[in-house]
């Protein structure tokens, strides 16, 4: 298993929210609001033609995130 973040995983691959970084501070609680919460399993659904935003599956719904946004969100692959 390994660390990156929310906007380098690849397409339909899951992975579970490990940690929000400092980088996340200016919009933590609209994350924090929306779900997005350590030791949640997500997903990258689709991107953006010009590659912003990004669509991603958590807790059974779908949410658009800016690639700012998704790169302040560090996660981890589960393997299966």
């Amino acid at each position: 298993m390994s660390a990156l973040t929310l906007d380098k995983l690849p397409f339909g691959q899951e992975a579970v929210i490990t940690k929000l970084m400092p980088e996340s501070r200016p919009f933590r609680r609209k994350l924090l609001a929306m779900g997005i919460t350590p030791g949640c399993k997500v997903s990258v659904i689709r991107v953006a033609p010009l590659g912003d935003p990004l669509e991603i599956k958590t807790r059974g719904f779908n949410l658009c995130l800016r690639r700012n946004e998704a790169a302040a969100i560090g996660v981890m692959e589960v393997k299966e």
